[in-house]
Parts: C-alpha cells; sequence; structure tokens
C-alpha cells in the first residue's frame, strides 16, 4: 500500500482505533512481538478487517510515525537555518523535546523498540535524519565529546517522557527536559521564553 493510499481521504475512524492500538501493543509486547491477530483481537475485530487497512506490520507503523516524522524533518530543516551553532542546537532541541512530550507514547516506542528503528532505518531513511538531528546538537562542542552529548540527548528525551515513567503536566515536564538538554550540551538559557522559541508540533497520544 502506498503512501498515498495511506493518507487519501475518507480513512476511517476504525484505521485511527487500529493504529492507536497498535501503538499501545508495540510499547507492551515490542513490534516484534505483535501480530496483526493481536491487535484484532484487543479491538474485538477480525484479523480480516486489521488486513482491510494494513497488510503488513509495516504499513501499520509507516502510519503511526509519518505524522511525527514530518514535523520532524521541518524542525530539523528549520534548525539549519539559524545563524549560529548555539541558535540552531537550541531550536534542535527545543523542536525535539516539544514533540516527544505531545507524542510520550510514540516517541517511546521508536526510541526503545530495535524492531522498530530497523524497519525505520532500513525502509523510511531515518539513518539520515537522525545524523542531522545529532550535527545540529553537537556543533555546541565539536569533537567526540560533543557527539557523545548529542546522543545522550537524542536518546535520553524519549525515554525520559515515557508516559509510564513520568506523571507530570506536560508544560512542567517540557520545561524540565529543556533545561536538563540544555546542560548537557552547554547552551545557556535564551532571553526569549522557551514557548516562543517552540516550533508548533502536533499532539498525539
Amino acid at each position: 500500500m502506498s503512501l498515498a493510499a495511506l493518507k487519501a481521504p475518507g480513512v476511517t475512524d476504525t484505521r485511527r482505533r487500529i493504529v492507536d492500538t497498535a501503538v499501545r501493543l508495540f510499547t507492551r509486547h515490542s513490534f516484534a512481538g505483535t501480530s496483526l491477530q493481536m491487535i484484532a483481537d484487543e479491538l474485538d475485530i477480525t484479523k480480516a478487517a486489521v488486513y482491510h487497512h494494513f497488510h503488513t506490520r509495516e504499513e501499520l507503523l509507516l502510519a503511526a510515525v509519518e505524522p511525527v516524522l514530518e514535523p520532524l524533518r521541518t524542525i530539523v530543516e528549520t534548525a539549519e537555518t539559524q545563524r549560529t551553532p548555539q541558535a540552531r542546537a537550541e531550536y534542535m532541541l527545543v523542536g525535539y523535546a516539544n514533540l516527544a512530550v505531545r507524542n510520550r507514547a510514540l516517541l517511546s516506542v521508536l526510541a526503545a523498540d530495535p524492531g522498530v528503528t530497523d524497519v525505520m532505518l532500513t525502509q523510511h531513511g531515518l539513518d539520515d535524519l537522525i545524523n542531522r538531528q545529532l550535527n545540529l546538537l553537537a556543533e555546541v562542542d565539536r569533537g567526540p565529546s560533543g557527539r557523545v552529548k548529542a546522543a545522550l540527548v537524542l536518546a535520553g528525551i524519549p525515554g525520559a517522557v515515557a508516559p509510564r515513567l513520568i506523571g507530570l503536566d506536560d508544560d512542567v515536564l517540557l520545561q524540565y527536559v529543556i533545561e536538563a538538554g540544555r546542560r548537557t550540551l552547554g547552551l545557556r538559557t535564551p532571553r526569549r521564553s522557551t514557548r516562543d522559541a517552540a516550533p508548533n508540533v502536533p499532539e498525539r497520544r
């Protein structure tokens, strides 16, 4: 099934429920440990009903992550246009933190499940996007130390916002995450507020 077909008008509530249920089961059982039959059982529908919308788990994964990957690409592209290394890292950090906090469950699955990572790297070119994020965050401290700090931030934020670990209000959690990221990267808090600096990102539970 093509991406155009996935985005075609007339997407049903059933389709959305299938995707949301799949994300929950990926979190609970891992991507590799979740079958289309398990998703059907969770929804109390037939496997054929799931198959009508998605022929494979990979198609389901694409449908789940595409709404997050598009704004992430925009954040990266916009960050790359900022004038200084500090400004580029700040924009990337704030944008990524916002995206993670507003999409806690999905980002946790993307970051923590090796099966998901393998699919995204091999089929959807996520490796290039990750490298661009790393470069933006590591630019403040050039060299191996900066790369390590950038990797800690990229890997640590999705884990820090995992729903089962943190019971904070989104806005409060966002401030903690951003400040922790700044300390790790060696960034100063800018004069303008985090809310003003942050790009708009979609929210999805």
